[in-house]
């Protein structure tokens, strides 16, 4: 077997790794017992009794263990490098890897939202211990699955906001703006930077993006990085990111928290944010109706390209037309007051 890469790429072009195997019919526990480390190890099937994962040293490794408690249990099993030809395609494999997460932080999202009204009750009894060994349950899995997010599904910026949420709360720091908040505040300081931002973006940062250029600076430049690990230079601006100074605090989406921090009062603004919001987080917070409509429009034009700059443009050219409608529904409820 040819040694595998050290690390995956959201680009996807290094050999992918199947494990093909065949399981005893009995004892039944096996079949559950595998099916449960494969879905640790964040595998996907592409066939009945094939399952992927992305090539490297550490998926590699995570296979052959799984190969010899397979063989040990009478099973039969190999491994194998493989490139995708035909039918299945590099990027509906990372779909299915993708998907595969975004239910991951679906049920963690869920689970923290009903974890929330809780807190505030918990800080002003004795239930505070048992809520924090609660948020620690939740943080755990939050690490194990982006632990196996190996294509930075969309799902984890959700996650990430509701978890900062409920620790800054439970830290006593959520009421009290922090410097950082105060430095970050208002329109004047956010023009004149490069905003940056993960690869492939979607409806939350072409939204964020279309408001940097419209609203805060029709000039600013943006920079697409990998998912992980980026140490911002000076006079940068991340959104939509993990630690980035915009991004999804508590139950808002990166849209709703920049515009919060820009300090803009505009209604039609507003119901943009709540129509991004819903979208994102896919909570039906505020029932938008346009969400469906809206969402198949931006899936279609992520679809046809994977340029970032292409996505920001043409997805601005929606965006406009929504705040133009939301303008003119505006005006014709003040007419009617």
């Amino acid at each position: 077997m040819t040694s595998a890469k050290n690390n995956v790429s959201k680009g996807q072009t290094s050999p992918w790794l199947l494990l093909i195997h065949q399981l005893p019919s009995k004892p039944a526990y096996i079949r559950v017992k595998i099916w449960r480390r494969l879905q640790a190890l964040g595998a996907v099937a592409i066939k009945n009794a094939v399952h992927a994962l992305p090539a490297s040293e550490q998926t590699q490794e995570d296979f052959e263990w799984l190969l010899k408690e397979i063989l040990e249990a009478g099973g039969e099993a190999l491994i194998c490098e493989a490139r995708l030809i035909d039918g299945l395609s590099d990027t509906d494999v990372r779909g299915l890897f993708n998907a595969a997460r975004d239910a991951d932080y679906a049920e963690i999202a869920s689970d923290a939202r009903a974890l929330s009204p809780q807190l505030e009750e918990a800080l002003q009894t004795d239930a505070r211990i048992q809520f924090n060994s609660q948020l620690v349950r939740l943080k755990n899995r939050q690490a194990k699955t982006v632990a196996i997010d190996f294509f930075d599904a969309n799902g984890r910026q959700a996650v990430d906001g509701l978890i900062r949420g409920l620790d800054s709360v439970l830290s006593e720091h959520a009421m009290e703006p922090s410097d950082t908040q105060a430095e970050k505040s208002g329109v004047e300081n956010l023009k004149g930077r490069v905003w940056v931002t993960r690869t492939g973006v979607h409806v939350d940062r072409i939204a964020c993006a279309w408001m940097v250029r419209r609203f805060i600076d029709a000039s600013a430049t943006f920079k697409f990085v990998a998912p992980k690990g980026y140490v911002p230079e000076r006079n940068e601006l991340r959104f939509d990111m993990f630690d980035a100074e915009f991004t999804h605090e508590g139950d808002s989406c990166s849209f709703e928290v920049l515009l919060i921090h820009a300090g803009f009062d505009d209604a039609a603004l507003n119901a943009i944010a709540e129509l991004v919001h819903d979208i994102d987080l896919k909570d039906e917070k505020f029932g938008c109706e346009e969400a469906p409509g809206i969402k198949a429009l931006i899936n279609g034009l992520c679809a046809e390209t994977r340029d970032d700059e292409e996505r920001i443009a043409r997805g601005s050219v929606i965006f406009d037309n929504l705040y133009a409608s939301y303008q003119r529904k505006r005006g014709l409820r003040a007419e009617r007051k």
